[in-house]
């Protein structure tokens, strides 16, 4: 039996040692679908059913496979050409599977074929390869993982990461993971054979669509929806580093900006951006977002950053004067008798929304963001976008749904935003030399 060896990009070394789960995520020309698709032929190679037991068992893996022109199939031939592998060694090719030594077998599904039932069908598989992983669901993971159990059987995750949420991050890049996993992170500059085509691309997509860039080349999760009202200034921000660490002047008041929401499973969100305005700097500095919550849940938020009325002033929406019916009490005066003090902005009228977005896109180069603490609100923000008549083609103004929350409450900080008044320079008398 023949034995490969594979040139094998640094990024990947850590996963050519045996291990329950192993996991690649990065953009796009990473070369990640290529180092499993050979690492897969090189097991089943390494594992060809001597001594008569049976050869490796693997399953190529991807949420939905209506066809296998969406499988791994096609990727697996050609490795398997290049490297000119063939029937003499063991692997020979059907129209939807491919037989590998000893009597081995490598099948291509799609998860949502399977059921409670039918998947035990895999018990005796050894290798499962799930590629564009991003697309898991929790019901498919949970039906996968524990059906994969023969003894030195590996779970493998190839994916562009997409949303923090998504079932596979939370599984393998989240506070907790699974035992005996490996995971690592790969992007195009990780690639030793990235192509002059790729670069090409590459310095398109960074030009062309900057909003995009992050996510399709650098691995980042979709932050930003094309055509959403502030994809090139964060995309220009991210250019200009303007996301990082940013801290507080400790002599400055926080100016907490707040969209009000209200209590109850189906209430909308309440959210909150603080910043401080630094001369002509806005800092912007923490964000907050609860849904269905009573106001002491979010004054008690503000309190834990240190946003006490001490050293914070809050601004709400029109709304916030309004009283409510049954108990008298308003946010603006519950949030006085709480101590703070509050600004109230007027009502802007039919045009507000279109206020909020102008006064936005205007001061948004004086913006510098603390990054950890504000990611949930730019992934608002990212999102935030026009909703569409697709019949006339004409815009129908803001899409009303989870992003627009925090957008309402950023664009309140815009609209409050007040550009500092320079000192004139002090005249003084002349004196008579007499």
């Amino acid at each position: 039996m023949r034995t490969l060896n594979l040139p094998t990009a640094r990024v990947f070394v850590p996963l050519c040692e045996p291990a329950r789960y192993k996991g690649a995520w990065g953009g796009r020309g990473s070369g990640k679908s290529h180092f499993f698709g050979e690492k897969l032929i090189e097991d089943c190679m390494a594992e060809p059913g001597d001594s008569g037991g049976e050869g490796m068992r693997a399953v190529c893996i991807r949420e939905v496979q209506k066809d296998l022109a969406q499988s791994s199939k096609a990727l697996i031939e050609a490795k398997l050409k290049a490297h000119r592998i063939g029937e003499a060694d063991g692997f020979k090719v059907f129209r939807d599977c491919i037989e590998t030594p000893g009597d081995g077998l490598m099948i291509f599904k799609g998860m949502q074929d399977y059921t409670a039932e039918s998947v035990k069908s895999l018990e005796n598989f050894k290798r499962a390869w799930w590629e564009e992983a991003q697309t898991a669901t929790d019901h498919s993971l949970n039906l996968l993982r524990p059906t994969i159990r023969a003894p030195g059987s590996e779970l493998w995750f190839s994916w562009n990461a997409r949303r923090r949420t998504d079932a596979v991050d939370v599984m393998l890049r989240g506070a907790e993971i699974p035992t005996g996993s490996v995971v690592v992170k790969a992007n195009w500059r990780d690639n030793p054979w990235f192509t002059a085509e790729l670069e090409q691309e590459r310095l398109d997509c960074l030009r062309m669509q900057p909003e995009q860039y992050n996510h399709i080349w650098e691995g980042g999760y979709v932050t930003v929806m094309a055509g959403a009202y502030y994809a090139k200034n964060i995309a220009d921000a991210r250019l200009q580093n303007r996301f990082g660490r940013v801290g507080a002047d400790p002599l400055l008041t926080h100016r907490v900006f707040v969209d009000i929401g209200g209590t109850g499973a189906r209430a909308d969100a309440f959210t909150m951006w603080v910043a401080q305005f630094v001369g002509k700097e806005i800092r912007v500095l923490d964000y907050y977002e609860a849904v269905g919550q009573p106001l002491a849940v979010h004054l008690a938020w503000l309190r834990s950053r240190g946003y006490t009325p001490e050293k914070a002033q809050i601004w709400l929406p029109h709304d916030g004067a309004t009283q409510d019916k049954v108990h008298d009490v308003s946010y603006e005066s519950a949030l006085q008798a709480a101590g703070y003090t509050v600004t109230v902005v007027p009502n802007q009228g039919k045009g507000a929304a279109a206020a909020r977005i102008e006064a936005a896109r205007r001061l948004f180069s004086l913006m510098w963001f603390n990054e950890t603490t504000t990611e949930a609100g730019v992934a608002a923000l990212g999102w935030y976008h026009e909703k569409k008549d697709e019949a006339r083609n004409i815009g129908l103004g803001p899409e009303h749904d989870w992003a627009s929350h925090g957008a309402d409450a950023f664009g309140l900080m815009c609209v409050a935003y007040e550009e500092p008044v320079e000192a004139k320079p002090m005249k003084y008398r002349k004196l008579n030399n007499a």
